[in-house]
């Protein structure tokens, strides 16, 4: 949704050796099976449903081969803030799944493979 139009793109680090066309049809291959499928508002790890930033690791992964950052759990973050606290209760009541795969738009934004070509911010 971004904040006040404000965005950030990012782009693969020598993506003209590494993304071959052979390669970038593999990863368009397997992004299109997530093509209709529903948004992941509980976030787990699993192909049903798909969130934004565990598409693109796993587009990266399955299909190139390569992972952007490394899979954290959900635990790794820290969940005690009031609000988190609160959603956590109503998407999973008392059985949070700690050891969820997670990995977040921050751990993207962070990863070493990636250089910035567009920041608004």
């Amino acid at each position: 949704h971004g904040k006040d139009h404000k965005y950030l793109i990012k782009r693969l680090k020598n993506e003209q050796n590494i993304l071959t066309d052979q390669t970038l049809e593999k990863m368009k291959a397997y992004g299109k099976q997530f093509l209709g499928k529903e948004y992941d508002a509980y976030f787990e790890w699993t192909d049903n449903r798909i969130y934004c930033s565990e598409l693109v690791w796993k587009i990266y992964k399955n299909g190139a081969g390569i992972e952007l950052s490394k899979l954290k759990q959900l635990k790794d973050f820290n969940l005690t803030d009031e609000r988190v606290q609160k959603i956590l209760k109503e998407r999973y009541g008392n059985d949070v799944p700690l050891e969820e795969k997670v990995v977040a738009p921050s751990d993207l934004v962070a990863s070493d493979l990636l250089k910035t070509v567009i920041d608004t911010y």
